[in-house]
């Protein structure tokens, strides 16, 4: 073992030693691995967001972010519940756009005037095509029935015999003249508009027949 003089050991003072170790960091190897500010930044957003949620970092900002989230939880659901909450609504207005192949808004009120007034001026062809879709927008305004998007008239009209079972003839005969006069170009008379308007006439003062529960299996 060699021990070294005293006098040869150079010790700085408190400000030599200051610069020296300033020397020291400002070279290039200290800089480089010295936190970039986004590298700051960053990292005060991830402790912002954990004291967020710690009652010791942050007395009483923990209850009041929960209570925020909560808020922003019920207000995202509200805004879902107003655009998709009510699609039988949704259905409803596409239905009332969407009839036997056409787009048609008008009522079933509607449909009826104008069928009548075209009945008036003997116009028998289109007199019957509007009636029974007049029949159609009457069952769908009381939700008696539901077609599927490009539903035929035979479809509605079987659709309709579940709330209307003693309807089932006349509805099917309704529905064949529609076809007839619409698809085949088959001309219509009037005997054929009255007994479409009678059958229309007599659905939308009869009471539908409610399905009856399944019964529970023992």
């Amino acid at each position: 073992m060699i021990l070294l003089p005293l006098a040869d050991v150079f010790v700085p003072d408190g400000d030599e030693a200051r610069r020296q170790a300033a020397e020291e960091l400002s070279k290039q190897e200290y800089q480089a691995a010295k936190p970039t500010w986004f590298d700051e930044f960053v990292a005060g957003i991830v402790q912002w967001f954990v004291n967020l949620f710690t009652q010791n970092g942050a007395g009483g900002v923990a209850p009041f972010a929960l209570t925020l989230i909560i808020v922003v939880v019920i207000a995202a659901l509200v805004v879902a519940l107003l655009v998709w909450g009510r699609p039988r609504a949704s259905r409803t207005v596409a239905r009332r756009r969407d009839l036997l192949g056409e787009r048609d808004d008008r009522t079933a009120a509607q449909l009826r005037a104008d069928a009548e007034r075209l009945a008036r001026e003997q116009d028998w062809d289109a007199a019957i095509v509007l009636r029974y879709r007049a029949l159609a927008r009457g069952l769908l305004e009381r939700d008696l029935i539901d077609p599927a998007p490009g539903a035929t008239a035979q479809g509605i009209a079987r659709e309709a015999r579940i709330p209307f079972p003693g309807f089932a003839d006349r509805l099917h005969d309704a529905a064949t003249v529609f076809d007839a006069v619409r698809y085949l170009r088959s001309p219509a008379d009037e005997a054929a508009y009255r007994a479409l308007a009678s059958t229309d006439d007599d659905l939308r003062s009869a009471a539908p027949v409610l399905a009856s529960p399944e019964a529970v299996p023992a």
